[in-house]
């Protein structure tokens, strides 16, 4: 399989998604609030944990 031929899979790959893949039910403000929420309670636990310095 050469180069030319890989990329040119790749590219017809990613080019076949109709409409993003973006499910109707999933709000990406609420998906984001709850990443960052969880990234936070990840920071605290951590700092919580290294109280040492």
């Amino acid at each position: 399989m050469s180069l030319m031929s890989t990329t040119h899979q790749l590219v017809t790959l990613a080019s076949g998604g109709e409409g993003g893949g973006n499910h109707e039910s999933l709000n990406p403000y609420l998906v984001g609030a709850g990443a960052f929420v969880a990234l936070m309670l990840l920071l605290f636990i951590t700092i919580s944990f290294n109280r040492d310095r």
